[in-house]
């Protein structure tokens, strides 16, 4: 059975994009830097050649999506990068999008997109049985929150970028207390990547 893993690129202060996001700007004011390490490298992703990583990175993303059978996102987060123009970079991926409505004018046919409407729990059930033995991936603070005051989350990958933001979206705003045992710490190029397992 598969884990349910936060993967998530943040700042060293705790923020995982800048202020003032928006589909123009996704990542908001700065937030471009949190997201280096994916682009400043020259070894291809081996799933996306979108992805330009240096080599330890491009071990450690390839690995991760390779080991990744769904993804949950927010209905913020899709919104803002336009459902990815209808298809996500890591191609193929079952995504499925927590939200209380439904978009309009959205067609979930063709797409690999499916939206919950009745919670996070819903929404990890349906994830678990299409990534079959894979991790479950969350990729957004709104939905990792509730999967931690759910008890729902087992690991988190934390991909910190040497930058201070000052502010934004802040990975981490509830007040439930929960111990974390450290897994594994890769310093890499740009970004040290952070593993963690949650003690409920």
């Amino acid at each position: 059975m598969g884990k349910v893993v936060l993967d998530i690129s943040m700042s060293l202060d705790g923020y995982i994009s800048g202020q003032n996001d928006s589909q123009i700007q996704p990542l908001g004011d700065g937030g471009e830097f949190i997201q280096n390490w994916l682009f400043d490298g020259n070894e291809s992703s081996s799933y996306n050649d979108f992805f330009k990583l240096s080599s330890t990175n491009k071990k450690v993303f390839d690995n991760t999506v390779a080991n990744t059978g769904a993804m949950i996102v927010g209905r913020r987060t899709f919104d803002i990068v336009k459902g990815w123009g209808g298809s996500h970079p890591i191609q193929g991926i079952p995504i499925f999008v927590v939200t209380h409505q439904k978009p309009d004018s959205y067609i979930e046919e063709n797409t690999t997109f499916t939206f919950v409407t009745d919670g996070i729990k819903s929404a990890v059930e349906q994830a678990k049985k299409a990534a079959q033995d894979k991790n479950i991936s969350i990729g957004t603070a709104h939905i990792a929150q509730q999967c931690i005051q759910e008890g729902l989350l087992d690991e988190m990958l934390l991909h910190v970028s040497p930058v201070l933001l000052g502010g934004g979206i802040r990975l981490f705003e509830q007040n439930s207390k929960v111990k974390l045992k450290n897994i594994e710490t890769i310093a890499a190029d740009n970004v040290t990547h952070l593993k963690y397992s949650l003690l409920y």
